[in-house]
């Protein structure tokens, strides 16, 4: 049956421009951190969503402040996500600090996430008790890992918890046959697509991804990583962007990536 479904979305025709162009987004990567806010304010934002097309966005922020600003100015399209950041320096100290697990311990105490994320964390580091609190704590609450990781720390992930719910950050940094391989390894895996920009040639997803895709079109969301003020401005333009490679793909593969897969994951509550 699975190879039957797997023909038949192969052979089917991709989206037209104008179907294309109305598909609406769910974003799973964008961050409104300290350093974004008088650059570019809350109301601002919404606004650029609602011109991108972008029915709802999963987001993170450094000190978590910014996060909760945008859902009071659009609780029904902002998902929160809970940074382990207070500051965009603490990329690279967050997993040593001894300070980190009492404030995400405060913060999930008084409100409501998604998921914990995005962190940044390679290799045997993942090992480190930090991070295993994290994991910890996602199991607690019944979140999602948004793990900027390599193959590596993902495994690590999931020795610790083996239904652990981790979402790959930047998935496309890796070869689609590792992607695979991983997907096919853990099945609670799901990979954000953000920077995915080498893998799509003059609109047409490539080789390998274009296949990947419509083997799992229920693992894949897409992202546009705000990750600094202004990243912003380029909302829009990435996601039209998108919905040009998407548009390369069967009709419901698009739409189970562009939105239906982000809103099925993410767009409730715990």
């Amino acid at each position: 049956m699975r190879l039957l479904a797997l023909v038949l979305l192969l052979v089917s025709a991709g989206l037209s421009t104008a179907q294309a162009d109305e598909l609406p987004i769910f974003d799973a990567h964008m961050h409104y951190s300290h350093d974004a806010w008088s650059v570019v304010p809350p109301r601002e934002v919404v606004e650029i969503l609602k011109k991108a097309g972008i029915k709802r966005a999963m987001v993170s922020s450094s000190n978590n402040e910014g996060t909760k600003m945008l859902q009071e100015v659009a609780p029904d399209m902002i998902v929160p996500e809970l940074r382990p950041y207070r500051s965009r320096g603490e990329i690279s100290t967050w997993a040593r600090d001894p300070t980190l697990i009492p404030y995400l311990e405060d913060l999930l105490s008084k409100r409501q996430y998604r998921a914990i994320g995005e962190f940044h964390i390679y290799g045997a580091d993942a090992d480190l008790p930090n991070v295993r609190r994290v994991v910890e704590l996602a199991k607690q609450y019944g979140l999602y890992l948004h793990s900027h990781s390599d193959a590596d720390a993902v495994t690590r992930h999931f020795r610790q918890d083996p239904n652990a719910k981790v979402l790959w950050a930047h998935s496309g940094f890796e070869r689609s046959e590792k992607v695979g391989e991983m997907l096919r390894r853990y099945p609670t895996l799901w990979c954000d697509l953000a920077f995915l920009s080498a893998h799509v040639s003059n609109g047409k997803v490539v080789p390998g991804w274009r296949e990947l895709f419509i083997e799992f079109p229920d693992r894949f969301v897409l992202g546009s990583d705000t990750f600094t003020p202004e990243r912003w401005h380029y909302v829009v333009e990435n996601a039209r962007w998108s919905r040009q490679w998407l548009s390369d793909l069967p009709p419901a593969v698009a739409r189970k990536i562009a939105y239906e897969n982000g809103d099925r994951l993410f767009g409730s509550g715990p």
